[in-house]
């Protein structure tokens, strides 16, 4: 009997237990459900924004490329014949002219031997001299003063060979230009061909690119060319396009073009990379706005453009409720619509869209972070980004 009784009880408590359980997780779920629609349905603060209004310009054509600057002559200096370096007669860094003297290497021994071998060759001289005059006198044969003016002319060129031997322990700078840091040292004994120092010619000065095989009709010698340069970079220099390719490389399809520039500040040294535009002459209308305008991403750029906010009653471009619509737009005037775009060409602080864009709309240029489809904006244009075409920042 009693544990019939134990067993009630125990059932009993189970579903006192159950409901008791029960309603404290349905309250739980119901706070829940009430906390998430209070944050869903509560309005969203309108976000300060600056904004633009996209516009039509015209700009010349360019054509875009990437390149190298290279000297129009440029070597390492080096010795022609072993020797021993004897005296150095320049400093690192120095402009020279064509046949200044670089460095001299040890030569007495060579001095002595060009020295004997002159006095050889004086000796044919005088020995031909005579054997000319005995065979005016017919006191010899012609086989024998051909003899000896063969061996005069052997005499005389072996002297003149030691000669320009002895020249070459000279090294002498073979154009001018600026030379670059030294590589030898007094005393060191240097083979033939071992460096001494570079020489580049800086005026004039060439940049080499390349451009693909499409755009070579739009391209001539003469056509004036901008480069820009990662140590100068508030800089452009002007030079004109001086050679053309006359085939395309079969593995890149790309024709190598050369622009001559003058250089007059050596500002261009060789290796540089260059950023290079060229400059056509024929102009394209284009839609322009300002760089940060766009919001860069992986899968495509965009833009957001400021629109009507939908009032009570109407629908937006997405044909939401009128109730999320209200929701979204109160407070503000203006939502914005992300659109994507595609950019063309970029000159200072504006950028050319050449799809998704038209004159006249206004899209903003601050505060993209906080922004997103359909957002409620406010329009604040008292600081703007810049937007100007040539820009011109001071130096700090």
């Amino acid at each position: 009997m009693s544990k019939r009784i134990f067993s009630k009880r125990m059932v009993i408590m189970l579903i006192i237990l159950a409901v008791v359980f029960g309603l404290i997780f349905g309250f739980k779920a119901f706070m829940g459900k009430m906390m998430n629609d209070f944050f869903d349905n509560m309005p969203q603060p309108a976000a300060a924004v600056s904004t633009y209004e996209a516009r039509q310009d015209n700009w010349a054509s360019i054509l875009e490329a990437v390149g190298t600057v290279n000297a129009v002559n440029g070597v390492n200096v080096t010795a022609q014949v072993p020797g021993e370096v004897e005296a150095i007669e320049f400093e690192s860094g120095d402009s020279v002219k064509k046949g200044d003297v670089l460095i001299r290497l040890e030569a007495a021994a060579d001095r002595a031997q060009l020295n004997a071998l002159e006095a050889t060759a004086g000796l044919a001289r005088q020995e031909y001299d005579r054997y000319q005059r005995l065979f005016k006198q017919g006191s010899i044969s012609r086989s024998e003063l051909d003899n000896r003016r063969a061996q005069r002319d052997q005499a005389v060129a072996q002297a003149q060979a030691q000669r320009e031997q002895l020249n070459y322990k000279t090294v002498r700078a073979p154009f001018d230009g600026v030379l670059g840091i030294r590589q030898v040292d007094l005393g060191q004994f240097l083979q033939a061909g071992t460096p001494v120092v570079s020489l580049n010619q800086l005026q004039p000065i060439f940049v080499d690119f390349a451009l693909p095989e499409q755009e070579l009709s739009r391209i001539e010698k003469g056509l004036k060319v901008r480069v820009t340069l990662d140590a100068y970079t508030d800089q452009q220099f002007e030079g004109e396009i001086s050679a053309i390719e006359p085939g395309v490389s079969e593995a890149t399809r790309n024709v190598s073009v050369q622009a001559r520039f003058e250089n007059e500040d050596n500002k261009l040294r060789p290796g540089m990379f260059a950023s290079v535009d060229i400059q056509l002459p024929q102009s394209e209308d284009v839609v322009v706005i300002p760089r940060t305008a766009i919001s860069y991403a992986p899968y495509g750029n965009a833009v957001f453009v400021l629109k009507d906010a939908p009032q009570k009653g109407e629908s937006d471009e997405n044909e939401e409720s009128d109730a999320d619509s209200e929701k979204k737009a109160e407070g503000a005037d203006k939502i914005v619509k992300k659109r994507f775009v595609k950019l063309g060409r970029r000159r200072g602080d504006l950028v050319a869209v050449i799809d998704g864009l038209k004159p006249g709309e206004v899209v903003a240029t601050s505060g993209l972070l906080k922004l997103r489809n359909d957002a409620a904006v406010t329009i604040e244009n008292d600081v703007q980004p810049s937007a100007d075409a040539t820009p011109t920042p001071g130096n700090s």
